[in-house]
């Protein structure tokens, strides 16, 4: 009964969602809304019933179907919605040569700005007095710990170039079911290989040329149609997932790493501020951005998923920031993948900074930031290729400075709570490239921006 009274909760806020989208209420509100009912009513579960109780578990069974669920369908759009929209985009160019200058320009300023999120990382870890000798180790931890250890074979047989050669996809419909680490990046490159084919055909063969043109443009007038019933669900998903975060979230070990919480917190907040400078440079208002960006960045902090918000990341820039719809579409699928400013860049650079004084280190003296920070650059190429995201990303960069990896197995219970913001500026990383890429190459419409 307790479960049952649970669950009828729940139907009752998702259908005051549900009244506000029939009232035609904002988005952006209905979002926010969701958030809001989401983290009180995680919150009431989790006073009442305790973390661990088996009412919140069960409950949960059946309010993650409408938080994975909607997670799910996201993921279920997102390799059409890539591979169509950015063939669309290459085929309906007037000058093919823009697209190796978009590319190379998204790259560039991707792996830039998870430099400056390393020293970030490294400064604030160092202002806060993180030292490795601090953390105690439970029986999870030390179990994490040495399952970590053992992945250090794989992480260290992984070289920059095997993971350029990566980008080629051998069997392109495998990378379109999302088979590899690497598949969305390997869609990309048989997406824009494939439209550049394309182009060249046009002026030999136009009659096929066009007829191909139509056919790719009315996928993709279907595939944004999908795009847009699944984006409808964002409130409800919304609720659910931050529903289960709060309720199942323990106080202890949020109030025995508070520290690094805090630390954390304090790095992805003075990266995103960052983000929003560079915006301000390039004649942006950032605070129009945010408004307008906001929903993507809750969904991402309430799902975790950088590649489940490319959906919403690309919709975002093209039909609200004004942004050129193959410059939007790379842009989000690239930084999925590459260039990730919180889990590539700030996260391993923290860690780095906690055990290098352990091992005998200043943390502080140039030699060893401009190491760190080169690895961090380099490396972030590297993170796409390994499951795990930053747990893996760390795991690269502490290999590769011959630092110990138990660290990263101490965190674990609470590597949910700094994962949600930092996938949030994972996501905020690849919108800002999109729109600083558009505005340097004029391919962003202002008056939309500024709407």
């Amino acid at each position: 009964m307790l479960i049952v009274l649970n669950i009828i909760v729940f139907i009752i806020l998702l259908g005051i969602l549900y009244n506000m989208q029939k009232k035609y209420l904002p988005f952006s509100k209905r979002v926010f809304v969701g958030l809001g009912m989401g983290i009180v009513f995680g919150g009431i579960l989790q006073y009442i019933y305790g973390t661990d109780h088996w009412v919140i578990k069960e409950s949960l069974v059946w309010i993650n179907i409408v938080g994975n669920g909607y997670v799910r369908l996201l993921k279920m759009i997102v390799m059409p919605l890539i591979a169509i929209s950015i063939l669309s985009a290459i085929i309906n160019l007037k000058d093919g040569k823009a697209l190796g200058k978009i590319g190379g320009t998204i790259i560039l300023i991707l792996v830039g700005t998870a430099t400056i999120a390393a020293v970030v990382g490294a400064l604030t870890a160092n202002g806060f007095g993180l030292h490795g000798d601090g953390l105690a180790m439970g029986a999870k931890e030390a179990a994490r710990a040495t399952f970590l250890e053992g992945k250090l074979t794989d992480v260290q047989n992984i070289s920059f170039a095997n993971k350029l050669i990566e980008f080629i996809p051998t069997n392109p419909f495998e990378d379109l079911t999302g088979a590899r680490d690497m598949s969305t990046i390997a869609v990309v490159f048989f997406s824009g290989f494939l439209g550049i084919a394309a182009l060249g055909m046009a002026k030999k063969k136009p009659k096929s040329f066009e007829v191909f043109k139509d056919l790719v443009n009315a996928l993709h007038d279907v595939v944004m149609r999908m795009v847009t019933l699944v984006l409808r669900l964002t409130p409800y998903g919304v609720l659910a997932l931050i529903t289960k975060v709060v309720a199942s979230s323990h106080i202890k070990d949020i109030l025995s790493l508070g520290k690094f919480i805090v630390a954390s917190y304090v790095a992805l907040i003075i990266m995103f501020i960052i983000h929003l400078i560079i915006l301000g440079i390039l004649g942006l208002n950032p605070i129009t951005y945010v408004k307008k960006a906001l929903p993507v960045l809750v969904f991402a902090f309430t799902s975790r998923t950088s590649a489940g918000s490319i959906p919403l990341n690309v919709e975002t820039q093209i039909d609200k920031l004004g942004v050129n719809e193959g410059v939007a579409n790379i842009s989000a699928s690239f930084g999925a993948s590459i260039g990730q400013n919180g889990c590539a860049a700030i996260y391993p650079a923290m860690l780095a900074v906690m055990i290098a004084p352990v091992v005998g280190i200043d943390p502080m003296s140039f030699s060893f930031l401009i190491k760190l920070v080169a690895i961090i650059a380099v490396s972030s190429f590297g993170v796409a290729g390994v499951g795990g995201g930053a747990t893996f990303a760390a795991l690269i960069v502490l290999s590769s400075l011959n630092f110990p990896v138990g660290l990263v197995g101490l965190l674990i219970s609470i590597e949910p709570l700094i994962d949600m913001g930092r996938t949030a500026l994972n996501v905020n990383g690849s919108m800002v490239t999109g729109v600083a890429t558009g505005r340097l190459l004029g391919e962003i419409d202002l008056e939309k921006y500024n709407r």
